[in-house]
This record gives structure tokens, sequence and C-alpha cells, in this order.
């Protein structure tokens, strides 16, 4: 058995394995160079919108592209920067500066790498579907909203960074808009949604940026762009460096750093998911967030963004023929040739075509019909949903998440409180209400001896049930004898139910009733063993409510011979 801190080895050493020739590179080179295709304009829309350089989005996607699908556990996955990390890069800069950014993502990185040895894999994935869903939305109209300046060439001096603040400066800059900025943007997104109505297959963010970049050069549009906001892109990776780290800013960085590796643990496996449904075939979670962790280390020693598995970009390299992770190392490969060649003609893309793009963008991301089913789910179930979504757009993501999941949490606990039954277990001693599949039932006399009472605990019994046990003995007229408490359909107990039946005994003691167990599972009995819950005074654990009752008898014949 292998120990439980052993890294899970990455896919492509699987893949390789089964024996790699001319057929499957060319298939990758192709799904690859598609994928790039889709993911330069997109990365250096990205950016722009997270605040920072265009750059830094084709750093992110050829660094952390390469090592998420070099050290990754999934065959299909492609990574980068994806828009789940807009609001998130734009607050920790706004706040921290760079170098804030920098520090946060190889802190997120670590984060991922601990997750991965510690096997949370396929915990994070149980992070409730409603806060998966309410920030998503809530990130897709927080994007929604940035691109409005740039598609309609508002002149706003300074941004406000709240949401609201924003519209209104929208609105009192109305009239500042510019015709051509707007009819270029307008058009590049009627040619992308066009495209991707009637002739699917072609790249429509590549046909936008290039016809958009050829109009404002050849007709000398007076609109921004990369070159004149930006001064353009260099055509190389820079030097790998480290920014000056203190302890007090890593402290002050946790929550931050926090957030980004929660949002790539699990963007990254739902894309990875997506993939497994798409192809019959089965990611490794746990080497996926050792990927994970090792991209954005690298992504952050390079000036990059934090980054993860991109669902778009994923589903694209399935649909190009992509077989493995080779194809994702190609896709970086790829965009490095493109920065190394083309990053002088970057400087024409006007700013108003990537708004087009991340406008497209932040409906994708939406999934409006998946947030109209959710609010169709129980009022519960809407509550995370629509909680999520507002403080994600209103407050802060990192507030929205840690709330949503609290919220669920609280949600998940009354749920399996109702499920956990404490109460009377008479009806196992009625023959017209035994249920043939209960090992207790048919065995029994009809009726229970004098001074005798037994009750049952059905499900779960942990800290969201514990304090009803404490009033049972407050539904009897008077304290019984012996007290039956019958524990066979409890699989699993937790330390406030074992606290809860330390004080149910004490209680019992206190008016001279003796309590028996019977038909404790497993897990239960292993946890009172190991607690020593009855504080060295026995208490007996029979096998089952006959024998239980067997001994209720001999004690009550004790009691009746000792007075």
């Amino acid at each position: 058995m292998k120990p439980s801190w052993r890294p899970e080895p990455p896919k492509i050493l699987t893949t390789l394995s089964e024996g790699y020739g001319l057929t499957e590179l060319r298939q990758d080179a192709l799904a690859g160079l598609t994928v790039a295709i889709v993911a330069l304009p997109l990365a250096m829309a990205l950016a722009i919108a997270s605040g920072t350089t265009p750059e830094k989005g084709l750093f992110t996607a050829v660094i952390a592209g390469f090592l998420i699908s070099l050290f990754g556990g999934s065959r299909y996955q492609i990574g980068g920067p994806t828009g789940a990390f807009v609001v998130v890069v734009f607050t920790v800069i706004e706040r921290h500066g760079y170098d804030g950014l920098i520090i946060a993502t190889l802190m997120a990185g670590v984060f991922l790498i601990v997750f991965s040895l510690a096997r949370l894999g396929t915990v994070i994935r149980f992070i409730p579907y409603p806060v998966v869903t309410g920030f998503t939305a809530g990130i897709a109209v927080i994007i929604f909203s940035t691109q409005i300046k740039d598609f309609f060439g508002l002149r706003i001096a300074e941004m406000p960074g709240a949401l609201i603040d924003k519209w209104e400066a929208y609105f009192d800059a109305a009239a500042s808009w510019q015709p051509a900025t707007f009819g270029l943007a307008f058009g590049s997104l009627a040619l992308i949604l066009g495209l991707r109505r009637y002739y699917p297959r072609l790249p429509g963010f590549i046909a936008a940026v290039v016809l958009a970049s050829l109009a404002t050069w050849v007709f000398a549009l007076p609109v921004d762009t990369i070159g004149s906001r930006f001064g353009g892109i260099p055509q190389a990776l820079p030097v790998p460096q480290l920014p000056a780290v203190t302890w007090e800013r890593v402290v002050a960085l946790v929550p931050d750093a926090f957030t980004i590796a929660l949002l790539a643990g699990i963007e990254s496996l739902l894309s990875a998911m997506i993939a497994d449904g798409m192809t019959g075939g089965r990611h490794r979670s746990n080497a996926e967030l050792m990927g994970q962790g090792i991209a954005n280390i690298g992504s952050a020693l390079f000036g990059g963004l934090p980054a993860t598995g991109a669902i778009a970009r994923t589903v694209t390299n399935i649909k190009s023929g992509g077989r493995t992770p080779m194809a994702g190392i190609l896709h970086a490969a790829f965009l490095l040739l493109f920065m190394l060649l083309l990053a002088p003609l970057a400087s024409y893309i006007p700013l108003a075509c990537l708004a087009a793009i991340l406008i497209v963008v932040a409906w994708n991301m939406s999934e409006i019909e998946r947030f109209k089913s959710l609010m169709k789910a129980p009022p519960s179930d809407r509550l995370v949903l629509l909680t999520t979504f507002l403080l994600t757009v209103l407050v802060d993501l990192t507030v929205a998440i840690e709330v949503g999941i609290v919220l669920s949490a609280m949600i998940f606990m009354k749920r399996m409180s109702e499920v956990t039954e404490i109460g009377d277990a008479r009806q196992l001693l009625d023959p017209a209400a035994a249920d043939p599949e209960d090992p207790d039932s048919l065995l029994l006399p009809g009726s229970l001896p004098k001074e005798v009472e037994v009750f049952q605990i059905k499900g779960p019994f942990f800290f969201g049930v514990a304090s009803r046990l404490l009033s049972v003995l407050d539904q009897l007229e008077r304290p019984p004898k012996v007290f039956i408490l019958r524990l066979r359909h409890a699989p699993l107990i937790d330390a406030s139910g074992v606290a809860a039946l330390e004080a149910f005994l004490h209680r019992c003691r206190q008016h001279g009733t003796q309590v028996v167990l019977t038909g404790v599972q497993a897990q239960p009995r292993e946890v009172l063993r190991r607690m020593d819950w009855s504080q060295g005074q026995e208490v007996p654990m029979v096998a089952d409510l006959g024998e239980a009752l067997r001994l209720a008898d001999r004690i009550l014949a004790e009691n009746a011979a000792g007075t």
C-alpha cells in the first residue's frame, strides 16, 4: 500500500507509455494549433480586464499552459488565464499591487500542492453546485460591466472599483461615446456570434481580431489599441524573478491566495470532469491539483497571472482531435511562437474588439439556463445561489465563496438533522408493524416489561442532532429502571454525539437508571472505546434488542432481590 502523501503520477506518463507515434503527434499538433489561435486574443483580453497588461496573459498561457499539461492529471486539459480570476486579480492588484498578486499566486500554488498531497482532489469537487453557479454568474456580470467603457469608447478619467459606481460613471459619461469605437466593437461582436452560429468550426475570436485590426490600420480609425494604451507586447518571455516577500505581506495575502487556490482547484476539476464526460476518460484529481500548483508557481515566477483549467479551450481541444497532454504542451509552444513572430502586429489590436470578446466570454460564463434551472430548486438552494451571486457582484468574491460554503454547510446540517430520528422503538415489538428486513422484528415479545424503555437513533449521530438525545428523559412521565438505546441504524458518531451520550448517561445515573446499548456498529463502537465515554463505568453493549431485553429482566430481578 503506497503512502497517502505520495503524489499521483501525471497523466502524460500514462498516455506516453501506451505508445505515441506520428499519428498521435499530428492530431495533437493540429488540436494544439487550433486551441492556440483561440487562446491568443483571449489571454490578452483577460489580462486587460484583470487590470494589468496584455503580455501578462500571454506569459500565463504559455508557462501555465505548458506546466498544467506536463504535470496535470487530465489527458485533455488546457490551462491558462480564465474569466473566473478576473475579479480576484483586479482586486488583489488594487489592494496590494502587482507584486502582491505574484506573492498570492505563489502561495496559491503551494496551497494546491498541499491539497494534492493531502488527497483533497475529491473533496474540492463537493463544493455545492449553487455556490459554484452563483459566483460564476456573478463574475460574468462583473466582466460584462468592466467592458462597457471600451465597448462604447467612453471617456472616463478614473474608473471606480465598485459595480454600482461603475454604472453611475457610465451613465455620467454616456455623451462621450465614440461612434468608431462602438461600430468596431459591435461589428466584432456580430462577427463572433455569426461565425459561432453558422460556421462554428471557424475561430471567431481570431477572425474578429484580424479584421478589426485591419480596419483600424487601413482606415486609421481613432480608437484605443494595445499599442496606444500599453505600448505593444514583448517578443520574448521575461527572466524569472521573485518580488520582495515579507511575513507581513504573506499574512495579509493568505485570504486572497486561498481564494485563488480554491478557484483554480474547482474550475480545473470541473473542466477535467467535463472532458471525461465528453470522452469517456478518467482524470486523476490529485495529480491535476499538483499540476495546477506547479503551474501557478511557474506563472508567478515569469510575471504571469493565476491559471487553471479552461473549460472552453479544453472542449475546443477535444473537438479538434487532441488525444494526449502533448496537445496542451504544443498549444503553449504555438503561443510562444506567435509571441516571437507576431508581437509587433499586436499593437494594432483595438481594445473595442477585445471588449467584444470578453462580453462573449461573460455570456458563456453566466450559464443563464443553469441559473434559471436552479431558481426552480428548493428554497434553501435558491437562497445559497442568490446569496453567493449578490455577494460576488456587490461585495467581494472571497466573502461570497466563504458565505456560500458556510450557508450550504448549515443547510446541509439542518437537512441531516431532519433525516436522523431519535425516538421510541416500541413499534419493533408490535407484530402488526414489524419490518421483515429488521433483524430485531418478529423475534420479540409483544410488550415491554415495566420500568423498561426502548429508544433508538436512526441516522448519523452528529453534532446537528446530539442535543436532541438530552430531551429524551424529559418526554417520559418518570425515569425507567433500564433504558435501552438502540444504535443499529446509527452508522457513525462524532465527538458531539459522544458528549451527548456522556451527558445522557450522567443524567440516567442521577435517576438510578441503567443504560444498555444495543446493535452498536463498528465506527461508533471504536469511537466510544477510544474516547472512554463512560468514564470507566461499565455500560453494557449487546448484539440485539432481544438480548438487551433479557439483560433488562435480570437487572430488574436483581434490583427486586436487593430491596
